[in-house]
């Protein structure tokens, strides 16, 4: 920056007039030509052309700053200035918070206050009243595991009882195996089964109707082999031809087989029975058919366990049919008791309670 002196410059020894002569006029004149000086405005210094700063204050001159052109520089230092006044900023809230979150919370002492001695007031015993105990609702109960009994030790091995094995039945309809029935027809209902009889299929019995009375005058005829002496198979006595009978009860052995007699377990004893036999693949239709041949004479079950022994004291004919094999066998009933025969109003009925077929053992 160019500046001015406050007064000009002294002029060279040998251009300044000696000692004591006369100034001249003309010399003078280009110095008072020099433009005037402006004066400073604080105080009062005279500023000389291009001069920007006083020399005895410092101040600037009027409209100094103004003809200047601001640059880059003086834009990058306000930027700067006011970025690290902003980071100041920040780093010293951060350090507030930060300083603030570490202080530790004030305690807190209670003082425990002692309360006034007070007089007791006076107690008044009241009688106790009946209360009546509320359920206690919601408590668990407490539920002690039941002991098991205590088993006593068998001193001897038990006896197995052998399971039932129900018979397979063959083309012929009849297990080759005897029938083990639960009463023997030689002895009261009740008592040990009969171990040589047949052991027959369910389905073995039926009744034998030739002249065609109501279904409904007879029973079930499975009863009758059920080995069970307190059921069995009945039949109506009717009215009308009382004592006389014709009906009876058949097994159908499926194939032919040969016979030493038949059990009879009854509760009406005193009925009049004949046993029959015959082959085909059906019963004959009618008791009077030649197909069926006598296998006992008729005869009287007096009691209520009878064993009647097939060919007895019949008939060589007789004897001779016992000994051939026949696949059906016929209860036939003749005549009925006087005790089963009834009232018109109320008529018998005979009973089979177990009817058994006992085979020919072999020797």
């Amino acid at each position: 920056m160019s500046t001015a002196l406050a007064e000009p410059p002294a002029a060279p020894t040998e251009q300044q007039p000696p000692a004591g002569a006369p100034s001249r006029p003309e010399q003078a004149a280009p110095a008072e030509a020099q433009a005037p000086a402006r004066p400073c405005s604080k105080c009062g210094a005279a500023l000389l052309d291009g001069q920007d700063w006083c020399l005895q204050c410092g101040t600037g001159a009027p409209e100094s700053l103004r003809a200047r052109t601001p640059t880059w520089r003086s834009a990058a230092v306000i930027l700067s200035t006011l970025a690290i006044l902003v980071l100041g900023a920040a780093g010293a809230a951060y350090a507030a918070l930060s300083k603030g979150d570490g202080k530790a919370a004030p305690a807190v002492t209670t003082v425990a206050q002692v309360p006034a001695a007070t007089t007791p007031a006076p107690t008044t015993t009241l009688p106790p009243t009946a209360t009546t105990p509320q359920p206690n609702i919601g408590v668990p109960t407490t539920i002690k595991p039941a002991t098991p009994p205590k088993i006593p030790l068998a001193t001897s091995t038990p006896k197995l009882t052998p399971p039932v094995v129900t018979p397979t039945v063959g083309a012929g309809g009849i297990s080759p195996t005897t029938r083990k029935q639960k009463a023997n027809p030689n002895t009261p209902v009740g008592e040990a089964p009969s171990t040589d009889a047949l052991l027959l299929d369910t389905n073995a019995a039926a009744t034998y109707n030739p002249y065609n009375y109501a279904t409904t005058n007879f029973g079930d005829p499975s009863l009758a082999i059920d080995g069970d002496a307190s059921t069995g198979w009945t039949a109506l006595v009717e009215p009308s031809v009382a004592p006389k009978m014709a009906e009876g009860l058949v097994i159908d052995l499926n194939t032919p087989r040969k016979l030493a007699a038949v059990g009879l377990t009854t509760t009406t004893p005193g009925m009049t029975v004949q046993i029959y036999g015959a082959d085909g693949q059906a019963p004959p239709t009618s008791i009077t058919d030649p197909a069926w041949v006598a296998l006992t004479p008729a005869l009287q079950a007096k009691k209520k366990h009878a064993r009647i022994k097939l060919g007895g004291s019949g008939s060589a004919a007789t004897q001779a049919a016992a000994k051939q094999a026949h696949r059906f066998v016929v209860l036939w009933i003749s005549q009925a008791p006087a005790s089963a025969v009834g009232t018109p109003e109320a008529p018998g009925r005979v009973s089979v309670n177990e009817l058994q077929l006992f085979p020919i053992k072999k020797k």
